[in-house]
Formats: C-alpha cells, structure tokens, sequence
C-alpha cells in the first residue's frame, strides 16, 4: 500500500486527504494545531463563491493599492515597507496583468466544478455546516461600480456561470433585511455559503473514520525527497512515504524551498467578525441570503439563527497575525450601516493569512522531485476551489503511484473535475 503524508489540515489538506482516501493510499495528515482548520479555514466569510472568481491582476486593483497605501481603515492596504520577497511578489502579479482574462475564466471553471463534489463529499460524510443555498448577492451603491461588474459578469459567462442582474427593487424583495442605498446588483443562484471551520472539522473527523492518521500538535520541521522516497522529520525523527502533498498555507514557500521548488505565496491578511445575534430582533433584521460589497471589499453570510458573519480586507503586511481594531472597525461599521437593527454589542474579531500566489491561481501538481506534490495558494478561494484541485492533485498522485487493490476513484466525482 502506498503511503503519502498531507502537511496542512485546512480544508485543501483534508480535501486532499479525503480524495486520496477515496482512490486507496495509505494517508497521514500533519498539522502543528492541535485541531484541523485553525488557521485560514477558521473564520473566513463564509462563501463558495464561483462569482468572486475575478482575479485581482488588473491595473485597477494597484491604483487603488497606492491610493489607499496611508488609510489604516482602506480595504486594500499595503505596508510601504520593502522586503525582497514583497517586492519580487509584487514583480510578478504585474507580470500577471495581461492574464486577467484567462486566469478568471479558468478560475470560474474551477470553481464551478468544485461545487458538486464538495457538495457530495459533505452529503457523503452527512457534516451539517450551516449551509445555505440561496445564491450569493452582490450589490452596489455607485453606477460605475455596476458597470465595471458588467464587464466582469461577460467572463464569468464565459467560464459558464449564470447571474441575473437585479433592479434595486428586486434586491430588496430577495433580501429585505438590506438597507441603505443602492443602484442594482447581481444574484448568482447557484453560489451558497456556509461555516468553513464546521465543515472542515466534519471532513477530518471522516477521513479518521476512513483510516486516516490526523497527526496534530505535529511540527514538521522538515522534508525532503530523494531517489522516490520522501522523508518527513517532526519532533526530531524521520518518517518515510511514498510522496507527499503539501497544503500548508502560508508556510507551503518555505517547505517548497526544502523540496527544490519555488512556490511563491504571500501571506494576505483578511479580517472578519462573528457577530453574535442574541436576541429576536437582531435575528430578524439580519440577512439569510450571503452578500458581497464590492467597492467595500467584504462578504457576508448567515450562519443559522444565531450568528452572522462579515469579512474582508486584504492586507499585504509579512506574515503578521495581529488584530488590529482599525481593520476590524470598518467590518463592525458596515454592518450597522446595512443592517441597523442588528446588535453589535457581541462581536467577535479575527484575522487569517490567505497564501496566495501572483497569479492568483492555486499551485496543483507535481514538484520537480518524484513523489512531491502541491495543493496550495488558493488566496480568497480556498474553500471555493479546495474539492475541485484536491481531486486534481490526488488524480496526479495515483497516476505516479500503485493505490492499494481493489480500489478506485468514484467515477462520477472525477468526471465532476
């Protein structure tokens, strides 16, 4: 039986560990948490989101960068500080400008073959993750927003997926909770949203009843790979594989660099809040169906009766996890100005590092060395991408190596990618 290590327990390691229990390896998961998804799979907004699969490499997004560079509050906003790394980051997402086009078409492809796998996987699993399947609204308060999402609504089309645009009147007859004024929007019917962390924990609690090793509280220290073996140390010992997957997040550069590729993810910092709606008249002004603002840059999604979510903000500031309350403000701020009549008295605030490449597409595939792979760089959409390159990277994985006999990929899932 073949054995592959998975380094990362987030949703793109568990979904990975999940397809390759599915096609008969021998899996083991590591992740230095002492439980799954603590890191960027735990607050994030919320949504599986084919209609947020616009890449931000356009001329656009650097100018609002330096426009906002001294705004602590910006949506966007980006430490002036240079670092060699910032900088050469930086380098190629301009090198990626003219693949604006082609990288969100493929993003929206990707992103609409994820949905029924993912779907299945939980239907599969039975994981109750507050899933809501009312499509994912995107609104506007200014008319050159909207148009701006004309255009863009032209290439999610051509990557396949459906929208309606919607007057302000049909807005509010979808979502009435919605206040404030605004000039039109798009609702994507067939986007959905739900709680990442539940979902990630139900999967890892699967893959242990399929057979999987969770190793948590593990730190992996190091790996390599030499003559189609790869050695993973933790805790100062070797242990052996076959090949290995690596979804770590943030720290999937460094263990790339060991492994003799480059992989080049930034840390992107997001923010959100979890407010908490304790009482009937919160719960009633609070919306069912997950919003996305886009002059704001925040999402928002419903999570059963009790707690709302709002997310946001990228922030290009090194590997720093600090709260910072004039982030977290502008997330508090939004909800009150959209949904008075929620009760911001107990919100929670946290912050997440999104690995994300220059291209704003994931790193799936194999690495230069036999038995190395890559799941890894997913950005703003790792949970919206994670079942469809989690089913690509174990599809790579069992082209190299023999999985146990009598076992193989369920048919109807693979073609789904």
């Amino acid at each position: 039986m073949s054995k592959v290590a998975v380094i990362g327990a987030g949703v793109t390691g568990l979904t990975t560990a999940y397809e390759l229990l599915d096609r008969g390896f021998e899996v083991t998961v590591f992740d230095r948490h002492r439980y799954a998804a603590m890191e960027t799979s735990f607050a994030n907004g919320g949504q599986l989101s084919a209609s947020n699969a616009e890449v931000w490499t356009q001329w656009g997004t650097v100018l609002k960068g330096l426009k906002w560079m001294l705004h602590a509050d910006a949506p966007l906003l980006v430490n002036p500080a240079p670092t060699l790394h910032k900088m050469r980051w930086m380098a190629e997402f301009l090198s990626n400008i003219p693949n604006y086009k082609r990288n969100t078409i493929e993003t929206v492809r990707l992103a609409i073959a994820a949905r029924a796998v993912l779907f299945e996987m939980a239907d599969r699993e039975g994981i109750d993750f507050d899933l809501e399947r009312r499509g994912i609204l995107h609104f506007y308060s200014h008319a050159k927003d909207l148009a701006h999402a004309r255009k863009v609504n032209t290439l999610l089309a051509e990557g396949g997926l459906s929208r309606r645009e919607l007057s302000p009147e049909a807005i509010r007859e979808i979502e009435p909770a919605l206040q404030g004024d605004i000039v039109g929007g798009f609702l994507t019917d067939s986007d959905s949203s739900g709680d990442i962390h539940k979902f990630t924990m139900g999967l890892a609690r699967a893959c242990a009843r399929r057979g999987a090793l969770l190793r948590f509280g593990a730190k992996v220290d190091g790996l390599s790979a030499e003559n189609g073996v790869v050695r993973v140390t933790e805790g100062g010992r070797d242990e052996v594989f076959d090949a290995v997957v690596v979804s770590a997040g943030v720290q999937s550069r460094d263990f790339a660099q060991q492994l003799g590729d480059r992989v080049n993810i930034y840390p992107v910092k997001g923010y959100s809040v979890t407010v908490s709606l304790d009482d009937a008249e919160s719960q009633g002004a609070a919306p069912w169906v997950s919003l996305l603002d886009d002059r704001a840059k925040i999402v928002a999604s419903r999570f059963g009766a009790n707690r709302f979510r709002i997310a946001g903000t990228a922030e290009f500031n090194g590997a720093n996890r600090d709260i910072r309350a004039d982030r977290i403000k502008p997330l508090t701020d939004w909800c009150e100005r959209y949904f008075p009549g929620i009760s911001t008295e107990n919100v929670t605030p946290w912050a997440g590092l999104r690995p994300m490449m220059p291209s704003m597409l994931p790193r799936v595939g194999r690495g230069r060395a036999p038995g190395v792979f890559y799941n890894t760089g997913h950005g703003h959409l790792g949970w919206t991408l994670s079942a469809a390159t989690a089913q690509i990277v174990a599809g790579s994985v069992a082209e190299t190596l023999k999985p146990v006999a009598g076992h193989a990929p369920h048919m109807l899932r693979a073609r789904a990618a």
